[in-house]
């Protein structure tokens, strides 16, 4: 019985047996260059097959992450060949995670790994923004170098409202996305940057509050997803869970293409070893502040309540 090991992405877990998107052959042959164990050929490339992880994870206290970079093993026993066609096995017998590759950064929420954008999301209404939760998802988003961006969403139901919030993080150096409440308005926007800002095998998720339109917005990106979306309560004025584990969808067929995440809603950020970070690290997550940096009298200055003569950030502040 000949034995396979090939690459692949995860794209959603449920119930201990993940969704990997298998590398295409034209990618895999590129993997077999800088890798000698993996197989020189891979009958199910490109292909989307669902398979449990080795029983070793456990042991060793580790568990697949959706978004990992995973290498996948299987033989013979694993797909069925109809004329040309190489299709898996219903019963997924063979297939198995074998190794996690190193990660770029891993969240424990929500649980997924290797992000590289960020989309804080806010409704300009029902519910009633937070720029708090916003602002620390920016900076969390900064300091571990995962780029954000700012979506208002809802603008229609509060237009002044949202040109005052799209005022202050653009002043602050952050793209900031207007949107409509059912997605469409700024949809399009929205698209053309992702083709221009997140490069393929990249993943970008959206976070914000239940409630502020993170599935509505990946319906109207991309129609096919048909994702299931709720209203926010009248009476709470909160979002109800419709997302209830994150799944990653490729942004086209192309087999190195980009992917979206939608998860369940969430506004902080847990990584994993509680990488936090200390308030004296907090002003370099403040894009807005790096001209002033430096130009204190004091080099403790905590940046809030110093007079402006002795504060740049201060004295910029008050400017």
């Amino acid at each position: 019985m000949e034995q396979y090991r090939t690459h692949g992405k995860i794209l959603r877990g449920l119930g201990g047996l993940y969704d990997i998107r298998l590398c295409s052959r034209d990618s895999h042959a590129a993997l077999c260059g800088s890798h000698g164990d993996l197989s020189a050929t891979s009958p199910l490339a490109g292909q989307t097959i669902s398979c449990r992880a080795r029983g070793l994870f456990r042991y060793h206290k580790e568990k697949p992450l959706i978004g990992d970079e995973v290498c996948v093993t299987y033989t013979d026993a694993s797909f069925v060949l109809r004329g040309e066609e190489v299709t898996p096995d219903e019963n997924g017998t063979g297939v198995v995670v074998s190794a996690i590759l190193p990660r770029r950064s891993a969240l424990i929420r929500p649980p997924m790994a290797n992000l590289d954008m960020l989309f804080v999301t806010m409704a300009c209404a029902s519910p009633e923004p937070i720029p708090q939760m916003a602002d620390k998802l920016l900076c969390i988003a900064e300091y571990h170098h995962i780029a954000p961006v700012v979506l208002l969403t809802k603008c229609e139901l509060s237009r002044a409202r949202a040109e005052e919030l799209r005022a202050i993080y653009e002043k602050s150096g952050f793209p900031v996305f207007l949107l409509g409440e059912r997605g469409e308005e700024g949809a399009d926007a929205v698209k053309a940057y992702l083709r221009e800002h997140l490069p393929a095998g990249q993943t970008a998720a959206f976070a914000g509050a239940s409630g502020v339109g993170k599935s509505t917005l990946l319906n109207a990106l991309f129609p096919d997803l048909k994702l299931e979306t709720s209203a926010v309560s009248e009476k709470t004025e909160r979002g109800r869970h419709t997302t209830r584990c994150v799944t990653l969808y490729p942004v086209s067929s192309d087999a190195d293409c980009p992917y979206l995440a939608d998860t369940p809603g969430f506004s902080a950020l847990d990584f994993e070893q509680f990488d936090f970070f200390g308030k004296e690290d907090l002003p370099h997550t403040m894009r807005e502040f790096a001209p002033y940096l430096g130009g204190c009298r004091y080099t403790n200055c905590s940046h809030t309540k110093e007079r402006a003569e002795d504060c740049a950030i201060v004295r910029a502040g008050e400017a």
